[in-house]
């Protein structure tokens, strides 16, 4: 199956890397060097070739190598089943990032429609034991992937939310102020949770017969800390914003809606919850359903996402290492993963593109091994 692939990536001023290129084909890329070399910043620049905040959630200005903070740029082509595409983004002086695709100025949530891009990276390893808001961030951009338009939503919803929870602070009380803001919350959290529901549906659906010892299935579902069954529409939420103002005006924020919703897990063929699993149980979880992920949005776009791993290798054996590198292969993904050794990718041989990354005086440096 074809899958999406960045043929060519250009990093200027980017974290560790004063200027860097890399050119690439459809096939994984294996990234190999010492720690601190500036690997991960090679897949935090092309995690921002999709909507949001990239796999650090940094800001602007934290990505920007330093000390000179004149700013940043990434540009990268991306072919696919629709043609190619010329994508950059930029900030300068530490302002919002700006995007251009085919040198026409574009939003973020413009990218989601022409790449989908899926990671999974050290920071998430701690997904099933840490609070709420990663997971639901997890669930989000697994949503993303496959309707872009969610990210609008999340945004519409977030920024009604914060003028509501302004009120509340404020100990406001006009029944007409927080009806605007509730109505624009109503429709756009709708929104969000019927997204997330199809979403879990179809990770459902791409698991199924998928499961093996190394990428188990999981059952997911949607919580609310309350226990409370989530509103069924517009309508249903805007009556339990109204209904929570006294509740919400005490707490100073609101207590009701898509934001307090939790991510569930269940090892499914142990009936585990995840949070209870061994620490190498939870990895092959959310492995296993970034694959599954993928594997649904092949099935339903005909082209395999870009996967982005980082240091995954290095806590796999031998034999699902490379039980991972042919489920990649079978999928057609262009996966980009780190390492810190050329070993960890022996197994790929010619079917992989290798790259080294090295420190020179400060500066990250990248060598294509093979062409």
């Amino acid at each position: 199956m074809a899958g999406l692939a960045v043929t060519s990536l250009s990093l200027s001023h980017f974290r560790s890397h004063r200027s860097a290129r890399v050119a690439a084909d459809t096939r994984p890329v294996a990234i190999f060097g010492p720690n601190g070399s500036g690997k991960t910043n090679l897949l935090e620049a092309l995690s921002l070739l999709s909507p949001g905040r990239g796999l650090r959630r940094a800001t602007a200005v934290e990505m920007a190598r330093l000390p000179e903070s004149i700013g940043w740029k990434i540009a990268a082509t991306v072919a696919g089943p629709h043609g190619p595409h010329e994508i950059a983004t930029w900030s300068e002086g530490g302002a919002a990032r700006q995007v251009a695709i085919d040198d026409k100025a574009a939003t973020q949530v413009a990218l989601g429609r022409i790449l989908q891009v899926l990671w999974l990276v050290p920071a998430m390893d701690r997904l099933w034991t840490e609070g709420a808001e990663g997971r639901r961030r997890f669930l989000d951009r697994m949503v993303m992937s496959f309707e872009p338009s969610h990210a609008e939503a999340v945004l519409t919803y977030e920024k009604a939310m914060r003028e509501r929870n302004r009120l509340l602070k404020d100990q406001r009380r006009d029944p007409a102020w927080y009806a605007a803001l509730e109505a624009q919350m109503a429709r756009a959290g709708a929104q969000i949770q019927s997204g997330r529901e199809r979403s879990l549906a179809r990770i459902a659906r791409a698991q199924e017969g998928a499961g093996t010892a190394t990428f188990p299935a999981a059952d997911l579902a949607l919580s609310d800390p309350e226990g409370r069954p989530a509103p069924e529409d517009a309508g249903a939420l805007a009556e339990a914003l109204a209904a929570g103002r006294r509740r919400d005006l005490a707490a100073g924020r609101t207590l009701t809606g898509p934001h307090r919703a939790d991510l569930e897990a269940t090892f499914a063929a142990k009936g585990i919850p995840a949070r209870a699993c061994s620490t190498g149980e939870q990895k092959a979880l959310l492995l296993s359903l970034v694959l599954s992920n993928a594997r649904a949005l092949a099935e339903d776009t005909g082209a395999s996402p870009i996967l982005l791993l980082d240091e995954v290798a290095a806590h796999l054996d031998a034999d699902r290492r490379r039980a991972l590198h042919a489920e990649i292969l079978a999928l057609g993904a262009q996966a980009w993963m780190t390492g810190t050794g050329a070993e960890l990718f022996a197994d790929l041989g010619p079917r992989a593109r290798r790259l080294q990354v090295s420190d020179s005086a400060g500066t990250s440096v990248v060598t294509t091994l093979d062409e």
